[in-house]
């Protein structure tokens, strides 16, 4: 039986009306046992609701009345109250088997679940989707959906996966649109398998057979130092300008026949080719910038003060099993990385100190030349290399205490030193440390352009 335990209670709400409290175990609602966080929010809506709790072994039957729609006050400790639909693919380059040994056992879960995929943004393969999937999401509208393509011939996509089902578990996003899903895929390319004439079939296949495909962004492959796949190496500079070339002649292909560009490649295919950035409107409101498609552009937008909203970064990648296995909170619908405790950290050196932004490699090439308009002497990028992860790992996302700690023992005292909050998960980084651990001071800021420049000032 699904179950999940309330671990905190709005003063004033509902819940606390009725005497709801920390510890209960939500048993059922309206009579339906909620299998996850969408279940119980859609249940939640209704304004008079019968919720049963089980109270240190004593089962309880409340009566709540209240507005249509006003939120019970309730948060429970997990998205997922019955059991996460695990992957059973294998895939050479899956990231999860790149990690090093000894850390936080919810970081190793694999999941292949449409319903982290709706919350969260994962992407899922499709291979354990079943009839009664299908049908919840069309009924309860979940969407969008986020789906891993990598090929679209079914040996290729067997062989990537290390799933017979791969071949045929695409027949699952053909219904999706079938049904009016919104679904953004992914193709992460690994050198030698299915880049060059595999990525051109590939993309001749999501114009034949699935272009009404929200989006397609192109990934490429990461690999750190743990990686014991002998065909897994990172992309040589040719090869990244090969994937750009073939990513930007089938947009014109996708534009002729669909009216619009529908794939884009990543950044870091961009700098790992050494090319400049598309411009911003070639991203066609940058659908997938959670993916690292146009975040650069997004960046320097706003940071010059030309976009009106941060788009900021999605939790994402582990963020969900902080909350299942942790105990961390949890913010679901894609929250962000930060609940505004990790912010709030103490400021040693004085506000008018010199200033260092700490950033993963990549991310310092994107910084330098957006603060260098700048102009400012006392403003200065410092990339900081992952030798925690090794391998060619440069994106800010998987920086980790350690490597920040390396860097920071040799920077000078009272300097600010601004952390972008993406390498935070729960106030941790991967490695299980936090900015207090750390020989400097941080300062903790969102991963927007709009907050960066506010902190400069």
């Amino acid at each position: 039986m699904s179950a999940t335990r309330i671990v905190a209670v709005a003063p004033g709400s509902p819940g606390a009306d009725a005497g709801l409290a920390p510890g209960d175990q939500l048993v059922s609602l309206n009579g339906q046992v909620p299998r996850d966080i969408i279940q119980y929010r859609l249940l939640t809506d209704d304004s008079d609701l019968t919720v049963e709790v089980d109270r240190g072994g004593l089962v309880m039957t409340v009566e709540i009345t209240k507005a249509a729609g006003e939120p019970l006050g309730l948060e429970v400790e997990s998205p997922l109250f019955d059991r996460v639909q695990t992957c059973d693919n294998h895939c050479e380059f899956c990231f999860i088997y790149q990690l090093p040994p000894g850390l936080r056992k919810s970081l190793y879960l694999k999941d292949d679940d449409y319903r982290l995929s709706f919350l969260y943004g994962n992407f899922t393969t499709l291979t354990r989707f079943t009839e009664a999937d299908l049908e919840r999401v069309i009924t309860e509208r979940l969407s969008p959906l986020n789906v891993s393509i990598h090929a679209t011939d079914p040996k290729v996509r067997t062989e990537m996966l290390r799933n017979r089902r791969g071949a045929t578990s695409l027949r699952w996003l053909r219904a999706l649109l079938d049904h009016g899903i919104d679904v953004h895929g992914q193709v992460v390319v690994c050198p030698g398998i299915n880049d060059g004439a595999v990525l051109d079939d590939t993309l001749a296949g999501v114009l034949d057979q699935y272009p009404e495909l929200a989006s397609l962004c192109i990934v490429p492959l990461g690999v750190s130092r743990y990686s014991n796949e002998p065909r897994m190496r990172p992309h040589t500079r040719e090869e990244a300008s090969d994937v750009v070339d073939c990513v930007e002649d089938w947009q014109d292909v996708f534009r002729a026949a669909l009216g619009r560009r529908l794939v884009f490649a990543a950044d870091e295919y961009y700098l790992l080719a050494d090319r400049p950035f598309p411009d911003a409107d070639a991203y066609e409101d940058f659908a997938m910038h959670e993916d690292g498609i146009g975040m650069a552009r997004t960046f320097e937008a706003e940071f010059e003060g030309r976009a009106l909203e941060a788009t900021g970064v999605s939790a994402g990648f582990f963020a969900w099993v902080e909350g299942r296995l942790d105990g961390a909170p949890f913010e679901p619908y894609r929250g962000p990385r930060t609940d505004g405790a990790e912010v709030a950290v103490t400021l040693g050196p004085r506000r008018d100190a010199p200033i260092a932004i700490l950033s993963g490699e990549y991310g310092a090439r994107v910084l330098h030349p957006i603060v260098g308009r700048l102009a400012r002497d006392d403003v200065r990028v410092i990339p900081v290399a992952n030798e925690y992860f090794g391998g060619n790992i440069g994106v800010t996302g998987l920086l980790v205490g350690a490597d920040l700690a390396r860097v920071l023992a040799d920077e000078p005292a009272g300097h600010r030193y601004l952390l972008p909050d993406v390498c935070l998960s729960s106030g941790r980084f991967l490695d299980g440390t936090t900015p207090a651990d750390l020989p400097r001071p941080v300062e903790v800021v969102a991963t927007d352009g709009h907050a960066l420049r506010a902190a400069l000032s």
